[in-house]
């Protein structure tokens, strides 16, 4: 979860660091020169290709029948070519009245992230067993029954994105030009959406948007695309570890100065991660009262010293080092020399440094050894090594022996190329160009919610995820553009776990059941 583009630099919403692009210069001939690839060539390297299985999930003590599809769809440029396969894995209800059955489309961020993260540790019908807040034991991994699939609710979609797991495209130098963009990725992702609904016959199916992280960001401009320029109109949007405004992430807020909202509107899940890990002065036993505690601490007290900036006397500023010490765990001294602004990568390094760790950023529960201890931020993400060996290597040996998908290819965690080629630009709702830098969408959604009245959005949180604080996605919700109205179609579900919120069991039971109950509420089936 590293890089955002490059005037944010390590900032992101990465899921885990990509890779740069490798081999990505066309081959030559004889003579030196660059040959290119025939339409012939293209099209056959695209063509769909797909794989159907079946299978059986217990949830609620009672046993669903599947059909699987693993394959590819083929995505078009305008010209009507092939530029892109999409690689997905479906998984329909036997038995079922398909058309009408809800469909919920998933996938995870980066961007350029493929799916394995939601598809094996949250809502498809096997998962893999990873340990609770330390590092997952080497290979074998466990898979396992999913207990908490929703397939009891709807039929599941999971989407790789353009050039992440199976997904390729027709022209490797051209590929990531036409798709690495937040504008280009969500045009493709709507375009997909069209075709499987298309292809499966499901266009009278309450539909359902599923992103995690950076898939939140895709999930508010796919929204507003499907309504306003495909007339898809979506039943239900699940964002989970939202990050709408990238300008309030809390990686490199130092490279905006004179904006300090980052600083406050992290400070509760700093203090949460202190007080899980002993770290503070005087810990409470109730963390939600810590919790409410420091959310007025931070939007008040804090937020006027933070305001004053050099003009804040040195005996206020010592005071409020003092009470963000009792908060943080962190030393009065480093508080202070911090100017009482402590980013992201320098709290993870910092809160365990006297016992030589480093602290998760997307789970923060994590540990891990510090890398070097004379270090100003955190060198690894700890919660990342921890389970991400489990979680390629399960689903490499599931695609393949189950899904039977996959043989002769190498499925890619992160498309690679997408940094720093990734273009952090965005065209909002009656925009006249595409604003580069810290991409805000919440205008978007505020254009969906607002053409569709009655689109309902869920917000799942995290309280120990330092990449996406809740607090943060919490004032975005609270900040939307839209009539006062239309926030009761908001709900907000938070959980004692981080990033991936179904990383944690007990979480991961919690939000099966939140994001059932939100799909029979809105599904409209029977409502007419």
């Amino acid at each position: 979860m590293r890089n955002l583009c490059s005037v944010l630099a390590l900032a992101t919403v990465l899921l885990f660091s990509s890779t740069a692009f490798a081999d990505d210069a066309p081959a030559k001939d004889a003579k030196g020169d660059a040959k290119k690839e025939s339409s012939v060539d293209a099209k056959t390297k695209l063509a769909a290709k797909q794989s159907e299985t079946t299978g059986s999930v217990t949830i609620g003590g009672k046993t669903i029948d599947y059909k699987a599809v693993a394959g590819t769809l083929i995505l078009d440029d305008k010209k009507g070519e092939g530029t892109a396969s999409i690689f997905y894995a479906a998984y329909f209800k036997l038995g079922a009245a398909a058309a009408q059955r809800p469909i919920m489309f998933i996938y995870n961020g980066g961007p350029g992230s493929s799916t394995v993260w939601l598809h094996m540790g949250a809502f498809g019908p096997k998962r893999v067993v990873t340990a609770d807040n330390e590092r997952t034991p080497a290979a074998p991994f466990g898979l396992v029954n999913n207990e908490y699939s929703l397939l009891d609710v709807a039929d599941l979609v999971f989407i790789d994105a353009p050039g992440a797991g199976f997904s390729t495209f027709a022209d490797k130098e051209k590929g990531p030009k036409e798709y690495f963009g937040v504008d280009l990725d969500a045009q493709a992702f709507a375009q997909f959406i069209g075709k499987f609904l298309s292809q499966y016959g499901r266009w009278n199916s309450p539909k359902y948007l599923c992103g995690e992280s950076y898939g939140t960001t895709r999930s508010a401009l796919l929204a507003n695309i499907l309504q306003n320029e495909k007339a898809i109109d979506i039943n239900g949007v699940v964002l989970i570890s939202q990050v709408l405004n990238m300008a309030m992430l809390i990686d490199f807020p130092q490279i905006n100065p004179g904006v300090d909202l980052s600083y406050q509107l992290v400070l509760p899940s700093y203090a949460a991660t202190a007080w899980y890990h002993k770290k503070l002065p005087n810990p409470p036993a109730d963390l939600q009262a810590l919790l409410r505690e420091v959310e007025g601490f931070a939007m008040g007290e804090y937020a006027q010293a933070l305001a004053a900036g050099t003009a804040l006397d040195a005996a206020r500023k010592h005071a409020v080092a003092e009470k963000l010490h009792m908060y943080t765990g962190l030393p009065v001294d480093y508080i202070e020399r911090a100017d009482l602004r402590v980013n992201g990568g320098e709290f993870e390094h910092t809160l365990q440094i006297d016992r030589g760790l480093t602290t998760g950023r997307l789970d923060s529960r994590f540990s891990g050894p510090a890398m070097d201890t004379l270090n100003q931020a955190a060198a690894y993400d700890p919660q990342s090594a921890a389970i991400s060996s489990a979680y390629y290597g399960a689903f490499n040996d599931y695609v393949r022996k189950q899904l039977k998908f996959g043989q002769d290819q190498t499925y890619n965690l992160f498309a690679e190329g997408a940094f720093p080629g990734w273009k952090f630009e965005h065209r909002q709702p009656g925009g006249d160009f595409a604003v580069p830098g810290f991409p805000n969408v919440m205008p978007d959604l505020a254009a969906a919610m607002k053409q569709n009245p009655r689109l309902h959005v869920m917000l799942n949180s995290g309280y120990y995820d330092l990449a996406t604080p809740y607090y943060t996605a919490d004032y975005e919700m609270r900040h939307l553009p839209i009539p006062a109205n239309l926030a009761t179609n908001i709900e907000t579900h938070y959980y004692e776990s981080g990033h991936m919120v179904y990383a944690h069991l007990p979480s991961l039971e919690k939000l099966h059941a939140n994001v059932a109950a939100f799909v029979r509420s809105t599904d409209n089936l029977g409502k007419q």
